[in-house]
């Protein structure tokens, strides 16, 4: 009895506890299958785990599991033929280039990812005194939907390669496109001006490129698999360092993506992807730890405290133009949108669905930097002011998401907004049994008590903060910059029982850095709530101009919440009862629309008493100035502006634009019987009319 605690009990390996987790750890099978020389390897390992571990220290596990089997043969255990045979049959097939951490990572598991998460929690934040999680039978009951994380697996796995195939691609493009024609206008001048370490950079730079490439890819694996055979310490760190080169280059050029779903309402963590594999090589869960610029998924988070603060509503006219914002050091900060193309005047819920940037530099330019931070800081739920502090720069290119966040964060974020404005708090681990079945653990129940308690505070922003917010981002997925990969929101249009069809609400905002490095789409329903990320390890790369958070992360958002809702009953978003109202409105200028208005218009909901009082009077103008130009070209006479135009023409004759140009401008202050119009300069002659 005491060996068989000591055999199930003892630590073996790195998280591995007893001789059945370290067979399967090992070999790969139960320690019932043991072979005498497998036997052998497992008996060591209990004097030191690490020193004689088999895939760590092979070399130095060889030498010792032979002098085991020797003396067994010595003692009449075992016979020298069937020693040496089952030696011989273990170390001549070897794996040796199967490392101890790859061995762990690559056990079964359906969602690895998670897993990791999970046990992490469990470590560093729940087990703690004489509870061991790896030797004392706990079953741990999580919120994970293995459907949900087998469709965000092939969805995942889908888009990270077909992202990096497209980079590659356009890699190769911009590297022709600069052999072909920045390269020899490099040559020449290096050689006009005598510049000797540009014209002699070529050969040398591609002779070394390629040398590096092959030693990596080719030779250094065999010299590391000799490090671990012959126990050659030096050269395994040599092999090491190469592979750390070589795991630099791959995070700069090696396109990962992550994704995480939370149920809107109860925060339970449904699906986890940290990136591209979990392997030995690629164990950073980019979900939950990874530090990323949102872009401009960014925006709704301070657009929720600009609708609040009142100074703007859905139908606020913003002028989308070419501005100069100076930070409080007095830098300079002028935004750009996507491509460079300017709108002019759109209103709020436009330049959100379109993802504007100079209208979102205003609305934070409006509200000012307190306001949006504490908003911002409050819906990610970073509530250490040091933390706000270095999180959140006071600069304007925060309104265009330049911090660093985790996509759970996000999620969370955008998780409120479809919950009602209610904290969501995303949680893994539901409750853990002992090996007898009894509860030990109920950090669901804990988490709802703590809630519970809270009463009103609950609110992190208000039913109707979060109603307008789920409104305007909708608009997103219907006529904005995720319309068409929604097929403006029908990818969420399924049929119940009895064929009758019906459309979840979806909402939602992509996101697109700088370069284009990272890709972003973040969106919820009433039911769930998915933040999806695409980018690279280590900045200082594009995905190219055609890799958007719109294209790729919207792409892949809209199919995967689509299929991961077929089977759901309809479920709206709940709207408050008070404080809201609908007004349908001038699409241009945001004003009450009249029978002059025809370039349509919107139904916004409002807080009552922001929406607007007066009528649209842009049209209008517009509509009768365009009949006055009318009546004159086709001549017509009227008086316009005091004066009198005769167009009476012959066919054929151009007519007297100067005199129609100054019927329509106002009338010159000079003109005025109290002003004296000496005191007025003249019009200097190089200053050209407006003929001109």
């Amino acid at each position: 009895e005491i060996l068989e605690a000591y055999l199930n009990s003892m630590i073996m390996g790195p998280g591995v506890y007893g001789v059945e987790a370290a067979s399967q750890y090992y070999f790969g099978h139960s320690a019932r299958e043991a072979t005498l020389a497998e036997s052998a390897i497992l008996a060591i390992t209990f004097s030191a785990p690490t020193a004689y571990n088999p895939l760590r220290n092979p070399a130095a596990s060889q030498d010792r599991s032979r002098a085991l089997l020797d003396k067994m043969v010595d003692m009449g255990y075992a016979e020298a033929e069937e020693a040496d045979a089952s030696y011989a049959a273990y170390w001549d097939n070897h794996d040796y280039s199967r490392t101890s951490a790859s061995a762990y990572y690559d056990r079964e598991d359906k969602a690895p990812w998670f897993s990791e998460y999970v046990r992490q929690q469990l470590l560093n934040e729940m087990l703690y005194g004489s509870i061991d999680l790896y030797s004392d039978g706990l079953t741990v009951r999580t919120t994970l939907d293995l459907d949900y994380q087998a469709i965000a697996d092939r969805y995942m796995g889908r888009y990270i390669a077909q992202v990096n195939k497209d980079y590659l691609a356009s890699s190769s493009q911009r590297l022709g496109e600069a052999e072909r024609v920045y390269a020899p206008m490099a040559e020449f001048l290096a050689l006009a001006f005598n510049l000797e370490g540009v014209f002699t950079q070529d050969s040398r730079t591609v002779v070394e490129f390629q040398a590096k490439e092959r030693y990596r890819k080719q030779i250094n694996p065999t010299v590391d698999a000799l490090s671990l055979m012959f126990g050659i310490e030096p050269l395994k760190l040599a092999t090491n360092i190469s592979y750390g080169a070589q795991k630099t280059d791959v995070a700069r050029n090696t396109v990962e993506g992550a994704l995480i779903t939370l149920d809107s309402e109860k925060g339970y963590i449904l699906a986890m992807v940290g990136g591209s594999r979990f392997e030995e090589s690629n164990q950073f869960n980019r979900a939950t730890m990874a530090k990323l610029m949102p872009g401009s998924s960014f925006k709704p988070l301070f657009y929720s405290a600009a609708i609040d603060s009142r100074r703007f509503t859905p139908g606020t006219l913003i002028w989308d133009s070419p501005v100069v914002f100076y930070n409080e050091d007095g830098t300079p900060y002028i935004p750009l949108n996507f491509k460079g193309e300017w709108q002019g005047q759109v209103l709020t819920w436009y330049a959100l669905a379109k993802s504007m940037n100079v209208p979102a530099v205003k609305v934070l330019d409006g509200i000012g930097f307190d306001l949006a931070i504490n908003r911002a800081a409050a819906l990610l739920d970073i509530t250490d002011p040091e933390e706000i502090r270095t999180t959140f720069p006071r600069r304007y290119p925060l309104a265009l998401g330049v911090i660093s966040v985790a996509p759970l964060q996000m999620a969370r974020a955008y998780s409120i907004f479809a919950n009602q404005g209610r904290e969501v708090t995303p949680i893994a681990i539901r409750s853990i049994e002992d090996r007898s079945g009894r509860i030990i653990m109920e950090p669901e129940k804990d988490l709802r008590a703590a809630q519970k308690k809270k009463g009103s505070a609950i609110q992190v922003i208000s039913p109707q903060n979060a109603y307008v917010m789920t409104d305007l981002m909708k608009r997103v997925v219907s006529v904005g910059t995720l319309a068409s990969q929604t097929g403006q929101g029908s990818v969420f249009t399924y049929k119940d029982e009895d064929g009758t069809r019906y459309t979840i609400p979806a909402a939602g905002k992509t996101g697109t850095t700088q370069n284009w490095a990272d890709a972003w789409t973040v969106g919820f329903t009433p039911y769930m709530t998915t933040a999806i990320w695409f980018g690279f390890d280590q900045p200082g790369n594009s995905l190219g101009v055609n890799q958007s958070g719109a294209m790729i992360a919207g792409m892949a958002w809209a199919g995967y919440m689509s299929e991961i809702h077929k089977g759901l009953p309809f479920k709206d978003f709940a709207r408050p009862q008070t404080g809201l109202i609908d007004v349908k409105v001038c699409a241009v200028s945001g004003l009450l629309p009249t029978e002059y208005c025809d370039d349509g218009a919107v139904v916004l909901t409002y807080y009552e008493g922001t929406q607007p009082k007066g009528y649209c009077d842009l049209h209008q103008f517009t509509s009768e100035e365009a009949e006055k130009s009318i009546r004159i070209l086709s001549g017509q006479r009227d008086t316009l502006g005091g004066g009198q135009v005769d167009s009476t023409l012959e066919y054929g004759e151009l007519p007297d634009l100067e005199a129609i140009l100054g019927s329509l401008a106002p009338a010159d202050p000079l003109d005025a019987k109290d002003e004296d119009p000496v005191t007025a300069p003249p019009p200097e002659e190089s200053e050209p009319s407006i003929l001109d």
